[in-house]
């Protein structure tokens, strides 16, 4: 499976997951409705694939209730341990995490920088990101399209 790293950052602070690369076009899409928290950012991705929003709430439960009060044993094992394409949800919590958010894998890693409304792409081997564009959706034998447009006050880094 050809997957990215995706850290989102909102005024809560910044949760960082690995997901398929398909993920990319329906995150960006979500952008275009210019979500400010994490939650509101996977509930429009939601529209597109709603196992996205589910594979991220239930790894921001499991991290929370295994990394409690400064207590990051569980994280830091995970860091040591795993491929960095094969962590878990994690939230940003010290130097270290800072570090492995940061971190590529296989095709690339994004930002979603929700309160300075900036998609930063530290490394996009997939495909480059659209400011308009479209997601295909196939629901049993039904397609369908949306259309999003991201809007101008949103910046695409390079």
């Amino acid at each position: 499976m050809n997957v990215m790293r995706y850290t989102v950052v909102d005024a809560r602070g910044t949760v960082s997951f690995v997901a398929g690369c398909e993920s990319l076009v329906h995150l960006v899409a979500a952008c275009s409705a210019s979500p400010r928290t994490l939650a509101e950012l996977l509930h429009l991705a939601g529209r597109y694939d709603p196992r996205l929003e589910e594979y991220v709430t239930s790894g921001l439960a499991v991290f929370d209730e295994h990394n409690v009060d400064g207590h990051n044993d569980s994280i830091h094992s995970a860091l040591r341990y795993c491929q960095p394409h094969e962590l878990p949800v994690f939230r940003v919590v010290d130097d270290e995490t800072r570090e492995a958010s940061l971190q590529r894998v296989k095709a690339g890693i994004l930002i979603f920088n929700l309160k300075a409304r900036r998609i930063v792409q530290l490394l996009n081997a997939y495909q480059a990101i659209q400011r308009k564009g479209r997601v295909v959706v196939t629901e049993g034998r039904e397609k369908r399209v949306y259309r999003y447009e991201l809007p101008q006050v949103w910046a695409i880094v390079p």
